[in-house]
């Protein structure tokens, strides 16, 4: 199911954004946050004192942390795509630093309240749900820093790897067809 979950947000991606960089940053962000909180779980089993069953709950909480990643890193991706478009003088590096830039704050805030509220609930909520939101403690946690650490990065590189066919229109200048 995570490996088909994983072709439709590469497809997603995909037709959204029209490289398939975008997409594989997307989905190696998503990857990620899965394999740790999978991971953390594995570790945690017999060491915490509620309910660590993998169980539809736990489902739940993967499927919540997908698309919380997920929608930061199009958040990231869009603004990304918007430099390009307006800032067509600036070099790509520049133009993702600056993109970057502009959604660190939007990011950091939006996880904060939700950590606020998620850390309420699992302190505050019953044994039975303490186990649901710690899943999605640490995938929000993790989802945070993936969208800019790992979805980003993933894209740069591939980008670059392939900048003599596949860079961007955007990023040449019109007239001589050279990068800018």
């Amino acid at each position: 199911a995570i490996l088909g979950s994983l072709i439709v947000v590469f497809l997603y991606i995909l037709i959204r954004f029209r490289k398939w960089q975008f997409s594989l940053g997307a989905v190696a962000a998503v990857f990620h946050d899965v394999i740790i909180v999978l991971g953390a779980f594995s570790l945690l089993y017999k060491v915490l004192p509620f309910n660590m069953e993998i169980d539809q709950a736990f489902i739940a909480a993967i499927l919540t942390v997908i698309g919380y990643s997920l929608n930061d890193t199009v958040v990231v991706f869009d603004r990304i795509r918007e430099f390009i478009n307006e800032r067509t003088n600036w070099d790509f590096p520049r133009t993702v630093n600056g993109a970057i830039s502009s959604t660190i704050s939007r990011t950091l805030n939006t996880s904060l309240t939700t950590l606020i509220v998620l850390l309420s609930i699992f302190i505050l909520g019953g044994e039975s749900i303490q186990g649901f939101m710690l899943a999605l403690i640490i995938g929000v946690i993790v989802g945070t820093y993936s969208s800019v650490f790992i979805a980003t990065p993933v894209m740069y590189d591939t980008m670059n790897k392939s900048k003599g066919k596949l860079m961007p229109k955007e990023l040449k200048d019109p007239k001589t067809e050279k990068e800018v």
